[in-house]
C-alpha cells in the first residue's frame, strides 16, 4: 500500500484520496501544553547509520513490541483539533481552516469530532543524522502521590514553547518542543500551516523569552513541522521515549497552551498505543495514535505526551469529540485525544531537518473506493490496483488480493492499512498477510518511498 491518504488513487503518493464520507471537523494547531523506535540509550545515530527502525525486524514471535492487534480500528469522530479563540474575542473557529473527516464508525454515538488546533485569536480586522535525543529507559505505569507526575512536568517543561502564528487579522496559539540547542523546534503542521505563505510566527520559551522563527519543512501527511528560532541561547532540547516502550495504562503528561492558557499540565494514562487515526489541516494525516485520556484542548497541538520520566511518547494532534457549539466553535476534551507517536515525530523531524522534506514509505497499490476509509471491515482490505514495480508487485501481490495484516497490524480499514505501511520507514521489509481465493497467505514486503 502506498501513503496515500484517501481512497480511489493510484499508488499512494500518486494523488490524494477523496475526503470520506462522514462527520467532518476542523483542523487547528493547539494552544497548550507514531513506528516504534528501537534505538539505544543515547542521541538518535549518526549521518552515517540508518534509522533503527527501517531494518529492525519484528520481534521472534513476528508482533512488534507495544502493540496489539486489538488496537484497530479507530473510533468515530476523530479529528484534529481546531483552534479557540482568544480570551479577548468570542468562541469562533477560524475560517481558513479545513474541514477534516474521519473515523466515522462511531459517529452516530460520538458526533462531530473536533481537531486540537490552535487556539484561534483575532485582531479585528532514508538515512539522516539527527540531533534528537531518544532513550530507552522505561517509564513508571503508573503515578503515585509522592510528585512523580510534578517530576515527569518539571523535566519537560523548560523544554515546551508556546507557540504564536500571525496571518492578516487572525492568529492562532500552539505548542512544540524543542529538539535541539541549535533552535529547531517541533510542532503540528495545522499549528504553522497559515504561516506558509504569509504571515509570522513567534515562539516563547517557558523563562518568558521571544523569538521569531522560520519553517524548516513540514510533513502534511504525518501532521508534522519543524521550525527554528536563530539566536536564541541555553535552549533545552526534550528527550523522547521509543515507541516500543509505550503500554496501555501507564500514566502519561500532557503540557501545552490549551485554550491559550499556557503553561498547563494535565495527566492521565494510555488508553491504547495503535489507533489508526486520520487527521490534519487536509485531512491527509494518517497514523498510528498513541491514544489517552489526558485531557487535551485546542491550543494543545503540536505539544508533548511524556511519561512519567519526562520523555515525550507522543505528539498531541487530534481528539474526539461530542461536537460543536451552536456558534461554530469546537467542544472540548471528552477523554478521548490522539498523539503522533514518538518514533514517527523523531523520524520525520531529523529528516525534515537534515534535507527539508520528509519521505514515507509506500506499499505501492491503490485502494477501492466503496465506503469511508475509516469504517472497519471484517474480512480485510482488497487491493483495487497493484503499481508494476512497485514494492507489493515484486512481493507477488495481485489487484483483488484482501489485505488482513502488516506484521501484526490488523488491517481492518483503509486508513488501518495507510498507517501500519506508514508507520515503518522506507526500506523496512515487513510481513503482508493478504487472502486470495479463500486461502490465507503471506509476502514479504520492502516498503518503498514516496515524498
Amino acid at each position: 500500500m502506498s501513503d496515500q491518504s484517501g481512497l480511489n488513487t493510484p499508488p499512494f503518493g500518486g494523488q490524494h484520496f477523496g475526503t470520506p464520507a462522514g462527520p467532518t471537523y476542523s483542523a487547528q494547531p493547539y494552544t497548550g501544553a507514531s513506528q516504534p523506535y528501537a534505538g539505544p540509550s543515547q542521541p538518535y545515530p549518526g549521518a552515517s547509520q540508518s534509522y533503527p527502525d527501517a531494518n529492525q525486524p519484528a520481534g521472534p514471535d513476528g508482533r512488534i513490541p507495544g502493540y496489539t492487534g486489538a488496537d484497530f480500528p479507530a473510533p468515530g469522530g476523530v479529528t484534529t483539533l481546531q483552534p479557540a479563540p482568544a480570551p479577548a474575542a468570542p468562541p469562533k473557529q477560524s475560517n481558513r481552516l479545513g474541514a477534516v473527516i474521519v473515523a466515522s464508525a462511531l459517529s452516530a454515538v460520538l458526533g462531530v469530532g473536533a481537531g486540537i488546533g490552535s487556539y484561534a485569536y483575532f485582531t479585528g480586522g532514508g538515512s539522516v543524522a539527527s540531533p534528537i535525543t531518544v532513550t530507552t529507559q522505561q517509564a513508571a505505569n503508573s503515578p503515585k502521590l509522592d510528585g512523580t507526575v510534578t517530576a515527569a512536568a518539571a523535566k519537560i517543561q523548560p523544554s515546551v514553547v508556546t507557540i504564536t502564528v500571525q496571518s492578516g487579522n487572525s492568529g492562532d496559539i500552539g505548542t512544540g518542543e524543542v529538539l535541539d540547542t541549535d533552535g529547531h523546534i517541533l510542532t503540528n503542521n495545522h499549528v504553522v500551516a497559515a504561516a506558509k505563505d504569509s504571515g509570522t510566527i513567534t515562539v516563547t520559551f517557558n523563562d518568558g523569552r521571544t523569538a521569531s522563527a522560520k519553517i524548516v519543512g513540514t510533513s502534511d501527511t504525518n501532521d508534522l513541522a519543524v521550525i527554528k528560532v536563530d539566536g536564541v541561547k541555553d535552549l533545552t532540547p526534550a528527550t523522547f521515549a521509543t515507541s516500543g516502550s509505550v503500554q496501555v495504562g501507564q500514566a502519561v503528561v500532557a503540557v501545552g497552551a490549551p485554550l491559550g492558557l499556557s503553561e498547563s499540565v494535565t495527566s492521565g494514562i494510555v488508553s491504547n498505543t495503535a489507533r489508526p487515526v486520520r487527521s490534519g489541516d487536509d485531512g491527509n494525516a494518517v497514523y498510528l495514535a498513541v491514544q489517552t485520556d489526558a485531557a487535551i484542548n485546542p491550543g494543545n497541538s503540536g505539544g508533548p505526551l511524556v511519561d512519567l520520566n519526562g520523555q515525550i511518547v507522543g505528539i498531541n494532534s487530534s481528539i474526539a469529540s461530542t461536537g460543536s457549539s451552536s456558534d461554530g466553535s469546537q467542544s472540548g476534551n471528552i477523554g478521548i485525544g490522539f498523539a503522533i507517536p514518538s518514533d514517527i515525530a523523531v523520524r520525520v523531524a531529523s529528516e525534515i531537518i537534515a534535507k527539508g522534506t520528509y519521505t514515507n514509505s509506500a506499499l505501492g497499490v491503490s485502494l477501492g473506493s466503496q465506503g469511508d476509509s475509516a469504517v472497519s471491515t471484517a474480512t480485510g482490505v482488497p487491493l483495487q490496483d497493484v503499481t508494476a514495480g512497485g514494492a507489493a508487485a515484486k512481493a507477488g501481490l495481485q489487484a483483488g488480493d484482501v489485505v488482513t495484516k502488516v506484521n501484526d497490524f490488523p488491517t481492518t480499514s483503509a486508513d488501518g492499512l495507510i498507517a501500519a505501511t506508514r508507520f515503518y520507514a522506507p526500506g523496512t521489509k515487513v510481513t503482508v498477510t493478504y487472502t486470495r481465493d479463500g486461502a490465507t497467505k503471506t509476502a514479504d514486503v520492502t516498503l518503498g518511498s514516496l515524498s
